[in-house]
């Protein structure tokens, strides 16, 4: 059984796999949702659990892959795993490389679409774990002072307050006082608490002093 937030979401335009689909995933323990086009999904509240899309490749209107792009550029969290009757190496990889998790052709064994879903749940829920480290490590981040988050690129560098003032053109005991406000608002205690908050928010160190 799975986690009572999680969703499969089958999309496609033909009424009996849509309906095969949902009593095979219910019976399997997940929650189901269909939907007959692409745009059909997109007007659907987002969805904030982990979600699995089993997404047709050929539909009336924008088609999967179509799907998979403007789900891209929303920042959704959907993995999706592909069916299709009429797949093609090209369009395979295609998906495959923009992240979909598995790309089956139909007709498929169950047991091989469970199993894919099952990865997708799981990719998604790790998903969704660093995209909120991501968002805390941010918020942290934000309370900086710009001045202060100068100080802090230097100081994941590895640089000692000298090396940062000379590189600021301040004084040392200067650096010190930002570098301590620095630890304090992010809340740690060491240089390499701040380098995983860096890693975990996406900030880059400072440039190599010349």
């Amino acid at each position: 059984m799975t986690a009572p937030a999680a969703l499969v979401g089958i999309v496609d335009d033909n009424q009996s796999v849509r309906r095969s689909l949902r009593r095979l995933f219910k019976s399997a323990g997940y929650a189901a949702e269909t939907f007959s086009s692409a745009e059909d999904y997109l007007a659907r509240e987002i969805f904030e659990g982990p979600i699995c899309l089993i997404l047709d490749v050929r539909m009336p209107g924008l088609k999967g892959p179509g799907l998979q792009e403007a789900l891209e550029k929303r920042g959704a969290c959907e993995q999706i795993v592909f069916i299709t009757g009429h797949g093609d190496v090209p369009t395979a990889t295609r998906a495959m490389k923009n992240g979909a998790v598995d790309f089956l052709m139909k007709p498929f064994d169950d047991g091989e679409l469970i199993e894919a879903v099952k990865r997708a749940l799981k990719r998604g829920q790790e998903f969704r774990r660093k995209r909120g480290e991501k968002r805390e490590a941010r918020g942290q981040i934000n309370k900086l002072t710009p001045r202060e988050f100068e100080v802090f690129r230097f100081v994941i560098m590895g640089l000692l307050n000298k090396q940062i003032a000379a590189e600021l053109h301040t004084a040392e005991k200067t650096i010190k006082v930002h570098r301590g406000r620095v630890m304090q608002k992010i809340g740690v205690t060491s240089v390499a608490d701040l380098v995983r908050v860096s890693q975990r928010a996406g900030v880059s160190p400072a440039h190599n002093p010349a």
